[in-house]
């Protein structure tokens, strides 16, 4: 197959899950003799076209600033969707399946014109739908954000969702639910299982953005409460986000305060993962999750996890029975950690649990995808 990424920003020069995505699969299905194409921002050094682990990368515009006040750029995203139009309407009909990164969702309508008269199917990967969090993301231009995110669903592609929570989320602004395909985001399991435990790590964890929708001030008052159960325990926060300072105030507040440490945001992935392996428990109790690539990770670093069940997270759907489900509430979340503490596991290892993660198999799954909507067989 001759398949094509499209995405503004391309792994490793920009880090961020959609992206490593596109890199895992990507790197995997040109391994197998496929020819891969990643059109993007000119976010590495050298020529704009250049051979990158067998994947030809392809920039249609120069790398800029992807953000203004925390949010991501309306401007840059058009301006790249732009760029991108006359770059890929001349190569549409040498690729036999494109793949648009959906946020920030132009980039999927200029790929929709480019394909117009071709018999090049266009895929989409929903990594979230985002419905009514528009209203706190852009406030009084919320209406607009909506109405991006509804054309695009609307707009004749295949779509593709990371768990069953996304494909029904999306089911209402767009295509009827036996139309969206479900491939799960994926993991390293070897890099995981073979990452050193950290020397100074923690019983409790916690890795994600410190955002309201994650929940980090439960976690921090649970552990507060069944810390005297376990008197040796101690936990561990990574991350950085909008809420950190108000997480720090609180954490100075507890009870067992000195038994709390804020880690900010680490740079080296490899160092999350140390902390992981050095850990017996995993908690987020985030109620917003298109999929919840931590929980994943956690798994493979044999950790036991624990998550909140809310309709708006896919915890429940990567997780299954290998962690444990807590209401959101600091009673909840402090009952199952306590029994987590104590030594209760999972009915199924998670370890085991991790391996469907892996990023061969969620390459294969993909590979399945882009041949069924170039045979028309979706």
């Amino acid at each position: 197959m001759n398949i094509s990424f499209v995405s503004n920003v391309v792994y490793p020069f920009v880090t961020g899950g959609a992206e490593k995505r596109i890199h895992e699969i990507g790197t995997r299905l040109a391994a197998e003799g496929h020819d891969v194409t990643v059109y993007g921002r000119h976010f590495w050094d050298g020529p704009e076209v250049i051979t990158h682990e067998g994947m030809t990368l392809r920039a249609v515009a120069s790398g800029t600033e992807l953000y203004a006040d925390e949010r991501r750029s309306i401007t840059e995203a058009i301006d790249f969707s732009t760029r991108l139009l006359p770059h890929l309407r001349r190569n549409a009909d040498d690729h036999d399946v494109i793949i648009a990164s959906l946020f920030p969702y132009f980039p999927v309508l200029a790929s929709r014109l480019t394909t117009l008269g071709t018999d090049t199917p266009l895929i989409t990967t929903w990594h979230e739908v985002w419905l009514d969090y528009w209203d706190d993301y852009l406030g009084h231009l919320a209406p607009f954000g909506k109405a991006i995110e509804r054309l695009t669903a609307k707009t004749p592609h295949y779509p593709i969702a990371v768990s069953s929570v996304t494909a029904d989320r999306l089911t209402e602004i767009g295509p009827s639910r036996d139309r969206i395909e479900v491939v799960p985001n994926g993991i390293d399991v070897a890099q995981i299982e073979s990452t050193e435990p950290a020397d100074d790590g923690f019983t409790v964890l916690y890795a994600g953005r410190l955002i309201e929708d994650k929940n980090a001030d439960l976690l921090l008052e649970a552990f507060d409460r069944v810390a005297h159960t376990a008197p040796n325990a101690t936990l561990g926060i990574i991350g950085d986000g909008p809420e950190h300072d108000r997480l720090e105030q609180q954490a100075q507040t507890l009870e067992h305060a000195d038994r709390v440490t804020m880690l900010g945001f680490l740079e080296e992935y490899d160092d999350v993962l140390a902390h992981m392996r050095a850990a017996d428990v995993f908690v987020s109790p985030s109620t917003r999750e298109g999929f919840g690539i931590t929980f994943a990770e956690a798994m493979a670093a044999d950790c036991t996890v624990i998550a909140a069940e809310h309709p708006e997270s896919a915890a429940s759907e990567v997780i299954d029975d290998a962690g444990f489900l807590a209401s959101p509430t600091v009673d909840d979340v402090a009952d199952v950690l306590e029994r987590a503490l104590s030594g209760e596991r999972p009915n199924t290892e998670p370890t085991t649990r991790a391996q469907r993660y892996d990023w061969d198999s969620v390459a294969e799954q993909a590979e399945q995808c882009y041949r069924r909507a170039i045979d028309g067989n979706w």
